[in-house]
């Protein structure tokens, strides 16, 4: 991949809304025997946003990859809820890209959701900079969940082809 990354920076992107249905709750993913958001399901609504924030500037045929997650599920999230999940890449080091996310319950970000939609995918991203990327900023709203993300770009049809050739 020549040229690794041009158009990442710091600083990009994007938002990912979800409501809370029986298919995304702990009993129904294995991972619990409650009725409330699963912490798989949260940390697949993290990875939405952070594979949003950078797409839009990826060339064609590059794409990124999941590495490794750090992930603290705060908040109890039942069925019918809203979650809000913003993710901002923080470090690009070549093809290693690093984000923050926080996820909150619709409304309850400190500056307010849907305020100019300037995000970096223009689907649902709201460009607010709530949380700044922060996981611990310490924001007025209630926190579900936050942490941080780390994907590499690859280019999908040589990472497809290596996997599909592994045993």
């Amino acid at each position: 991949m020549p040229g690794g990354t041009p158009g990442l920076a710091a600083g990009l992107r994007a938002t990912v809304r979800a409501v809370v249905t029986g298919a995304d709750t702990a009993e129904a993913m294995g991972s619990g025997n409650l009725p409330v958001l699963a912490t798989p399901r949260l940390l697949a609504l993290a990875e939405a946003a952070t594979v949003a924030a950078v797409a839009p500037q990826l060339a064609d045929g590059l794409t990124t990859v999941g590495t490794a997650v750090s992930l603290e599920h705060r908040k109890a999230s039942p069925l019918g809820a809203e979650i809000v999940v913003e993710a901002e890449l923080t470090e690009v080091d070549g093809r290693r890209l690093v984000f923050g996310f926080i996820a909150r319950p619709a409304g309850a970000d400190a500056a307010g959701s849907d305020a100019d939609g300037t995000g970096a995918d223009g689907t649902g991203a709201d460009g607010t900079g709530a949380g700044s990327g922060d996981a611990g900023s310490g924001d007025a709203g209630v926190v579900v969940g936050a942490g941080t993300v780390e994907r590499v770009v690859v280019d999908g049809a040589r990472f497809l082809a290596r996997a599909q050739s592994s045993p």
